[in-house]
């Protein structure tokens, strides 16, 4: 048996961003326009009319103040809202190959390794640009990794189960080193027209390299131990996929084959879960909450990250315990827990330990306890 070790990491940030107050002046034109062309309908009292978005609206929501998207032009037009990508020919690499082999290479340079170095590739994400060959393939041959890749979808948990996939295949001796890449572009299945949603997500990919910790060459996390865990629920769903049901009349621009959310249930549901399964998890290790140097959380909702950290630590969490970026990415599904990792990770003292989380549709969520080690 090997032990594995999280010895680099990345992050590609999108060039364009938005910020809330873009957002919602685009929000409003499109919200009235449709008011204006249902004026008789509103008259009537047959339907009602949109609401306005504002900047205070977003942040008490969500706590969200920007996000980056790969293209901005179309999110903000009343007429499209909707990113306006271009379409590619299969010879050319895929959106979320290119985004996620600058994750990669930031990785592999932070850990002092080549693309030779690696044996796998885990495209972990919440949504794939398409069904097959798989997007890990693509990304293993743009790298010129030998070996294999194949793709995971468990939603926002899939980066923290990619971790735990590739860190078992390194305890079997399987592999002796793996990248787990997180190309999420969430604009794309972002319903932008909807004011209680039209704010949550932006796009990025995130990497993280997984290698025997006897091979590591730096600083590093040694990875003591992974769990996940799975509850159906529709609360959180989307329906698009291949097998496209029409509606009545035969169209297919449906509203639930894109991002769905009760809200107010997955707060009520999903934060005793993963509270609950972290303190398991700390205690199965016999790691007590003093113990606990830092939490990277999913990064979904501010006021669900306070809730989380509260229950775990038993207190309210300083601001350096449980770092946030969601003001300045917004909620990036699988992504967000490693971000966060990345950027705030390295002021910590060797045999420092910390806990990764993310959570998400499912219901799912995955834990991974660490240890610094310089």
């Amino acid at each position: 048996m090997y032990t594995p070790a999280i010895t680099g990491t990345g992050v590609f940030t999108p060039q364009s961003s938005i910020s809330n107050a873009e957002l919602v002046v685009a929000f409003n034109a499109y919200a009235d326009r449709k008011n204006a062309e249902n004026a008789q309908a509103i008259a009537a009292g047959e339907i009602e009319p949109m609401q306005h978005s504002s900047e205070e609206f977003i942040v008490k929501a969500s706590g969200i103040e920007n996000r980056y998207v790969m293209d901005k032009s179309g999110v903000l037009d009343p007429e499209i809202m909707h990113p306006s990508l271009r379409q590619r020919d299969d010879n050319d690499p895929g959106i979320m190959t290119e985004m996620a082999v600058d994750a990669c290479n930031k990785a592999l340079a932070q850990a002092g390794r080549r693309a030779e170095d690696v044996d796998l590739v885990i495209c972990a994400a919440s949504n794939h640009e398409r069904a097959y060959p798989a997007i890990a393939i693509e990304i293993q041959q743009a790298l010129g990794i030998d070996g294999f890749g194949f793709d995971m979808n468990v939603a926002c948990s899939s980066a923290t189960f990619g971790i735990q996939a590739a860190a078992d295949m390194i305890r079997s001796g399987s592999v002796r080193a793996a990248l787990v890449v997180n190309p999420e572009i969430c604009s794309g299945h972002l319903e932008w027209r909807d004011r209680d949603c039209h704010f949550i997500f932006g796009d990025v990919a995130t990497a993280t390299l997984i290698e025997r910790i006897e091979d590591a060459q730096g600083p590093h996390f040694e990875i003591l131990s992974t769990r996940c865990a799975t509850q159906f629920s529709n609360n959180i769903r989307n329906n698009n996929g291949f097998l496209r049901r029409s509606r009545p009349d035969g169209l297919v621009d449906r509203r639930d084959m894109q991002f769905m959310q009760n809200g107010r249930k997955v707060f009520k549901e999903v934060l005793p879960m993963v509270s609950k399964h972290i303190s398991d998890h700390m205690e199965s290790e016999g790691i007590a909450s003093g113990d606990l140097k830092r939490l990277w959380l999913h990064q979904a909702n501010k006021t669900m990250n306070d809730f989380i950290g509260k229950k775990v630590l038993g207190r309210e969490p300083e601001a350096d315990e449980q770092p946030n970026i969601l003001q300045d990415y917004a909620n990036t599904s699988s992504a967000g827990s490693i971000i966060a990792f990345s950027k705030y990770s390295d002021d910590l003292e060797d045999g420092d330990h910390g806990l990764i989380c993310s959570f998400g549709a499912g219901y799912s969520v995955g834990s991974v306890i660490v240890k610094r080690c310089e």
